[in-house]
């Protein structure tokens, strides 16, 4: 299912491959190939489009997401006397952004919440327990893809690694949603490579509710992965020669108009989405608040 990385130094993107060479590997991140499955048009803005278009406003939920892992990696950071709770929600504190959010008091409630989030993970961590990585950068190849992709943390259980990730979303993870991860299935693949080390089981841990869904990758199951990485990787490269070929852009990278136009990042640059519907507020994906009486709002993948 692997072959040896093929060299491509110096080389244009475009430029021809030589006779008797081995096709040059699609250089694919999990967050790359999701976004021409979701919508080639928003692909296209993201990788292609030089300028890039102006993206849209940022999100409340991004924000606590990324406050979060930052303090985490921060956290295994740290010296191991000083790996605490009170620590950890320091380290939030010092990287919290009010960006997405409806005001400040709205933004001092949620850093509160995700303190407490905090408070409760660690406590149920060993500091002593050194992870193998975190925020560590993998990558792996397959017979047409160069995957690469940045995992939340590896740990060792026994004589193998697992690959954890950090969610912060309204509802608990499932472990649907950690088997059908095609991003944790390149992690695994990514660990396998980059580390040399066995590495089938992934998590997803839901800080919010304390849970933590899993699945333990098989050959199988990866190979399923990796060929529908591959479908897609095909897909897109199709579009993009018919684009260099002359045809319209719109054409061959068309809008999937639907719901998610609405936190789309490019709606501003994409008509068929911003007649899907009207945009939503920048908080509105967070998770409802005991006094809140807002609707609740679809959950973003």
């Amino acid at each position: 299912m692997s072959v040896p990385p093929v060299s491509v130094g110096g080389m244009g993107s475009d430029q021809l491959e030589m006779p008797g060479m081995p096709r040059r590997l699609f250089p694919a991140t999990p967050s790359k190939l999701a976004t021409f499955s979701d919508c080639p048009r928003r692909y296209r803005h993201a990788y292609l489009d030089r300028p890039t278009p102006p993206k849209g406003p940022a999100w409340a939920h991004n924000s606590v997401g990324s406050a979060v892992h930052a303090a985490l990696r921060s956290w295994w950071e740290l010296p191991l006397r000083e790996r605490t709770a009170g620590a950890a929600r320091q380290l939030l504190y010092g990287v919290w952004s009010t960006a997405g959010f409806r005001d400040a008091d709205q933004a001092q409630r949620w850093r509160s919440r995700a303190a407490g989030w905090l408070t409760d993970y660690v406590g149920g961590l060993d500091p002593a327990e050194e992870p193998v990585g975190t925020e560590r950068q993998v990558a792996a190849t397959t017979e047409r893809l160069a995957l690469s992709g940045r995992i939340d943390r590896i740990d060792q259980r026994g004589d193998e690694l697992v690959v954890v990730d950090y969610k912060t979303g309204r509802r608990p993870s499932t472990d649907d949603e950690a088997r059908g991860s095609a991003a944790l299935a390149a992690y695994v693949l990514g660990v396998r490579r980059t580390l040399r080390r066995p590495c089938s089981r992934v998590e997803l841990h839901h800080l919010p509710s304390g849970t933590v869904a899993a699945f333990d990758h098989t050959d199988r199951s990866l190979a399923n992965h990796v060929r529908r990485a591959e479908d897609t990787a095909e897909d897109i490269e199709r579009a993009t020669e018919a684009l260099r070929a002359g045809e319209d852009a719109d054409a061959a990278f068309p809008a999937v108009p639907g719901r998610q136009c609405g936190w789309c990042d490019f709606r501003a640059s994409c008509a068929p989405g911003r007649a899907a519907g009207p945009q939503p507020e920048t908080w509105i994906f967070l998770a409802p608040e005991p006094a809140d009486d807002e609707v609740a709002a679809p959950v973003p993948r």
